[in-house]
């Protein structure tokens, strides 16, 4: 297979998977490693892709990708985040759930729960959540992104200060090596930061490919959460800061 037909499935599987392996690529190619190293240099060369060690992920920096192909994403994952965290989130509750893709995922994983309020700053989410007959959901004000049916900025913040949560569900773009988790708009994070403010116990659900992505806004730092549930075991570094700071780790 020439170069110009697997550029195109390679940077599918990137979008699917969140990266790619040059062993991995290899063998499903049937080429050399040194094929595909040479791939992923033109790929990361022109901006489509990011080496990393092994093979490559997609882009991230000081922008995020679009919402489309984070949806698409490490869907099985997300899948298995969200009913993992979705058997923390007992009936008769308050909960918050901001913008993501997870927490979208979350939102499904709830269809079935009972007598839920859901406070939320994504669109999506209400969407999903609003074919619950048993979850009544309120949509914070503030600007609203088209990309992603994002609300955001003081307003939505403002709004989200009004409510006392017995659980903040929260999704990141990054989780960092010292333990800040990260995203890219600082409109949006005031109003994540104001919901794990008002919530008794608060849960960061992300997938093994923020561990490897950058992001530029702090969010806040581990020991602020009570769980993190995520689908594959953390590094070293920030297990021993989650045992220290008393957080709890699910592995979906």
């Amino acid at each position: 297979m020439s170069q110009t037909l697997r550029i195109p499935e390679i940077l599918g599987i990137a979008r699917r998977d969140g990266r790619v392996s040059v062993d991995g690529l290899a063998a499903h190619f049937g080429v050399t490693q040194q094929t595909i190293r040479r791939d992923l240099t033109d790929l990361a060369e022109a901006g489509r892709l990011e080496r990393v060690h092994g093979g490559a992920i997609l882009p991230s920096g000081i922008a995020n990708i679009a919402y489309e192909e984070r949806r698409a994403l490490n869907q099985s994952a997300k899948a298995r985040i969200a009913a993992a965290a979705a058997r923390l989130i007992p009936n008769d509750c308050a909960i918050f759930l901001n913008i993501g893709t997870t927490t979208e995922a979350v939102a499904h994983a709830l269809l079935h729960h009972q007598n839920l309020l859901v406070v939320t700053n994504n669109i999506n989410v209400a969407q999903i959540l609003g074919a619950n007959p048993d979850s009544q959901v309120m949509v914070a004000g503030g600007t609203m992104r088209p990309a992603d049916g994002g609300l955001v900025g003081s307003f939505a913040a403002n709004f989200v200060r009004a409510f006392k949560f017995d659980l903040a569900i929260i999704g990141c773009s990054a989780l960092d090596p010292d333990g800040d988790f990260l995203d890219f708009d600082l409109q949006e994070v005031v109003v994540s930061q104001a919901a794990l403010h008002q919530a008794r116990q608060s849960v960061l659900v992300c997938d093994h490919s923020k561990l490897s992505r950058k992001a530029p806004a702090r969010i806040g730092v581990v020991a602020d959460l009570d769980r993190i549930v995520t689908d594959h075991q953390l590094p070293e570094t920030l297990t021993q800061a989650c045992l220290a700071g008393g957080v709890q780790i699910t592995v979906a």
